[in-house]
């Protein structure tokens, strides 16, 4: 799966700033709604909350990847986030989140999201591409080592 497809530019942040989970999901939902008026960041930072409230989904190793179903979305659309100070995100294997890849779809979709939350994970399970990502220092370089590996 060629993440492209589902990840523009804009919706990548180096550097988001979050004091707790809660807070940075708050962030994270600000920052996608800010370029879609017809998504409302309240209603996506509450469908976030909610997923997280069924379990973390802090997958391990600093990643998480928080998704949910949403009104007005049209299409599956991605996210990704690397937070300027790690954080506990009550991950399963308990380590701070650093790097969060966001995935939202259709309110309407059946579960065929579940196979591009997987390919998510596998992408985010390489180590070395992990490596690459934390030392990205701007939102352009993050696109690129994210799409192009």
């Amino acid at each position: 799966m060629d993440l492209s497809s589902i990840l523009t530019p804009s919706r990548v942040k180096c550097g988001l700033e979050g004091s707790s989970k809660k807070r940075t999901l708050e962030n994270v939902a600000q920052f996608i709604t800010k370029g879609f008026p017809v998504l409302d960041a309240d209603e996506l930072f509450r469908r976030l909350m909610a997923r997280e409230r069924l379990g973390s989904t802090g997958i391990g190793q600093g990643i998480a990847i928080p998704h949910c179903r949403l009104e007005n979305c049209t299409g599956v659309m991605g996210a990704l986030f690397k937070l300027n100070t790690p954080l506990d995100f009550d991950a399963i294997d308990d380590a701070p989140v650093d790097l969060i890849f966001t995935l939202l779809v259709p309110e309407e979709a059946d579960d065929s999201h579940l196979k591009t939350l997987a390919k998510i994970a596998e992408v985010l399970s390489q180590t070395e591409l992990v490596k690459k990502l934390r030392n990205c220092k701007s939102d352009e370089e993050l696109y690129q080592v994210i799409t192009q590996q």
